[in-house]
């Protein structure tokens, strides 16, 4: 049997034993809308507890529209230009429109990775693009502290003292966050170094609310719902997308309302319940851009972990092309080595900031739990292979085939779209239960 993982810009063949058992997970074939265009338009003019784009610009000086980095394949192209168009309509002068890339923490966008990250030239030659920078302090401004945990805001200035604040981005599954799109872009998106090592410490990644799918109770989107409340509001955009990155839901309006049935819709596609572990697990990074980097790696590793049976093997596919990620990354890994697991998440814990993106090493730290984590890569430098702190394997095939006679089980677990697709267990009473 032969399946197809998704794989830098393209898929990974892949060929399993033909005596398998083999369960591939998958999103549910999703509606496509026929006409993106139009249900951007209709998104725009008809949004959701909001007035119509157009409107609101007629009472407003400036806006700022903030779009993710180039680690999402946002669909910017469909959406950026009729944004645009209807804030020029509505009187806003096209020198206080600005875009600015929510890169968080992650380097900035330049040159040609800009442009794809905006997908319309026309975009570029309209209105200012800007990155936001988190290590600039005078470039952001203090909105105060959240009620609860006390978390030090700081937000892009730029995005606060616009009269409209828009976010947009894709809704798909997020491995802290619970899922990504609307407030998210805006924190850590826009957010001050300060603000994203508080709400990134070991003791919010810790908690058991923040994970995969789920809002309730999920420390980083209370947070994060009680920044848009700073701000006085904002509005969203959010798109859906299936497995073959075409545009299958989008809507506009009020930020928190807009985004919540955005995750009602997608949540139907990218939670798969499945009735059993698996002793050996197969699945991807998501393919490009998601896998350019071993830090985005880490999420197709978390995103498969509930299926693992404890004890069994993942294996993931991830190109890579851009190695390991930042120096900071690079850094947390290095002192996972050296301390090993236990020591590591001792010395975070008592941190009351993260050093920055070690909350990655510390998400990687759920699935190794688990089981055993191999990962295939044709773009990581081998010096780099110690740093990962998982096994390399030079053939997926093998891999799966040792895992098969090492746990006598010849079940096999597929996730071919990675973190994108969140399988989760239950066991058969609780689908009685259910039915």
């Amino acid at each position: 049997m032969e399946l197809q993982l998704r794989y830098g810009r393209g898929t990974l063949p892949v060929r399993l034993p033909e005596d398998a058992d083999v369960t591939v997970i998958r999103k549910p074939a999703m509606p496509l809308l026929e006409d993106a265009a139009s249900a951007v338009s209709d998104a725009l003019d008809y949004p959701v507890s909001a007035a119509p784009l157009q409107a609101i610009a007629s009472n407003a000086g400036s806006a700022a529209i903030a779009v993710c980095d180039i680690t999402r394949p946002v669909p910017n192209g469909l959406f950026l230009r009729p944004i645009i168009e209807r804030l020029r309509a509505g009187g806003i002068p096209r020198e206080k429109i600005t875009i600015i890339i929510a890169t968080g923490l992650h380097r900035p966008n330049l040159g040609q990775e800009l442009s794809e990250v905006l997908g319309d030239a026309w975009v570029q030659d309209q209105v200012q693009v800007v990155n936001h920078d988190a290590r600039d302090d005078e470039s952001h401004y203090f909105m105060g502290q959240t009620r609860d945990r006390g978390s030090v805001i700081r937000l892009d200035r730029r995005f606060v003292e616009a009269d409209i604040k828009i976010a947009t981005g894709l809704v798909e599954p997020h491995f802290m966050a619970g899922y990504s799109g609307g407030r998210k872009v805006i924190a850590p998106g826009l957010a001050h170094s300060e603000t994203i090592t508080t709400f990134h410490n070991a003791r919010f990644m810790a908690d058991p609310g923040a994970v995969n799918c789920n809002l309730k109770g999920n420390p980083l989107h209370e947070e994060q719902l009680e920044i848009v409340e700073m701000l006085g509001g904002a509005l969203a955009l959010n798109t859906v997308i299936d497995e073959a990155r075409q545009l299958s839901y989008v809507n506009f309006g009020e930020i928190v309302e807009s985004h919540g049935q955005a995750v009602d819709f997608v949540k139907q596609y990218c939670e798969v319940a499945v009735a059993r572990r698996f002793s050996t697990v197969v699945t991807s990074a998501a393919g490009y851009p998601l896998d350019k980097t071993y830090y985005q790696t880490v999420k197709g590793m978390v995103g498969a972990m509930d299926i693992l049976e404890p004890g069994g093997n993942l294996i993931i596919a991830s190109e890579i092309s851009e190695g390991m990620g930042s120096v900071e990354f690079v850094a947390a890994q290095q002192r996972l080595q050296s301390l090993g697991p236990e020591a590591f998440m001792k010395a975070i814990g008592a941190q009351q900031y993260a050093r920055i993106d070690e909350w990655q090493t510390q998400m990687q730290l759920k699935p190794m739990a688990v089981g055993t984590i191999q990962l295939y890569s044709t773009g990581l430098a081998p010096n780099d292979y110690p740093l990962t702190g998982v096994e390399m394997i030079d053939s997926i095939e093998n891999a799966v085939r040792k895992s098969v006679e090492r746990s006598g089980d010849r079940a096999i677990a597929v996730v071919p779209e990675g973190p994108y697709v969140v399988p989760s267990y239950k066991n058969t009473n609780q689908f009685s239960a259910a039915a």
